[in-house]
C-alpha cells in the first residue's frame, strides 16, 4: 500500500476563530433555583425519584418508596 502524499493541511484549531453568541452575553444567566420540586418517573420495572436542584434518589421497585425519597429530600 503506497502512503498517503498528497494530504491537505489544515490549519491548527487556535487559527480558526470560535462562533460568537449575538448577544454578547449582555443578558445574565438566570440565577439556579433554591425551590426544590421532585418527582419520581419509571424506568423499567424501577421507580427512581428526582429533584430540580439534580439530586436523584436510589432506584426503587415499590413507587412508594421512591416517593418518600422525594419527600424525604424536599426540605421543611
Amino acid at each position: 500500500m503506497d502512503p498517503h502524499t498528497e494530504a491537505t493541511l489544515v490549519p491548527p484549531l487556535a487559527a480558526v476563530p470560535l462562533p460568537r453568541d449575538p448577544g454578547h452575553g449582555t443578558v445574565p444567566a438566570p440565577a439556579p433555583s433554591t425551590d426544590h420540586a421532585t418527582s419520581t418517573s419509571e424506568r423499567g420495572s424501577f421507580s427512581l425519584a428526582a429533584c430540580t436542584c439534580g439530586w436523584r434518589g436510589p432506584a426503587r421497585r415499590s413507587r412508594d418508596l421512591a416517593r418518600k425519597d422525594a419527600v424525604g429530600h424536599a426540605p421543611g
